[in-house]
């Protein structure tokens, strides 16, 4: 039997022999678990600073988010995902064409919209330039503007609006389908989240956007 787990004394032939005490075996039992537990502490703590540095880079520097309408179609569909880079404003200023994920304005506050709500527009107008909708046709200091990216023309007119300074102009490209600055006004830049850059789902349309 082996000594480390018997229950009976047995004769000492030797001054520093020891008899074994009879609570061995729960020791052993508790050595396993304690070695068991420091293991899974060890992965705990891995996981804890994980989920530290995936909060850090949500909260600071990138988050995912998807399209819930199609006030963006074609260039965002429904269900679509996107990864939102929120550091490139904090050096520059948001300009024309950007996609931009923003928290509702005052104007939609007021209206009843939360302000968790988040919503996604592409900037036409920066601070100074005057935007207006005419004919079909949307142009911005009087030049009419490009747009391969949209659904249709705007079957609406706007009078010419001057976008004032700290704020931009946002439209859907969806532009007769798209609650957005041609119906409640300029958007502060501070309300702006941050900028569309990259569609990771669905895969077969993986890639940059905007």
């Amino acid at each position: 039997m082996d000594p480390k787990f018997t229950d009976q004394a047995t004769p000492s032939s030797a001054e520093g022999d020891r008899v074994t005490p009879k609570n061995a075996p729960e020791d052993g039992i508790e050595g396993r678990w304690r070695s068991l537990w420091q293991g899974q502490w060890g992965n705990l703590r891995v996981l804890a600073i994980a989920l530290a540095i995936a909060l850090t880079v949500r909260v600071l520097i990138a988050e995912p988010r998807y399209i819930p309408s199609n006030s963006m179609d074609p260039t965002l569909r429904i269900g679509d995902r996107l990864l939102v880079d929120k550091v490139s404003y904090r050096w520059q200023p948001p300009h024309r064409g950007d996609i931009v994920v923003f928290a509702p304005p005052p104007q939609l506050t007021r209206l009843g919209y939360e302000t968790g709500q988040a919503f996604i527009k592409r900037i036409i107008g920066e601070p100074g330039q005057t935007v207006e909708v005419l004919q079909g046709q949307v142009l911005v200091d009087g030049q009419p503007l490009q747009e391969t990216y949209i659904l249709e023309p705007p079957a609406y007119t706007l009078d010419p609006v001057t976008v004032p300074a700290g704020q931009v102009f946002v439209m859907g490209d969806n532009r007769n389908d798209s609650n957005d600055s041609h119906v409640w006004g300029g958007l502060p830049q501070q309300n702006i989240i941050g900028r569309a850059r990259f569609r990771f789902w669905p895969l077969d349309r993986l890639g940059p956007v905007g």
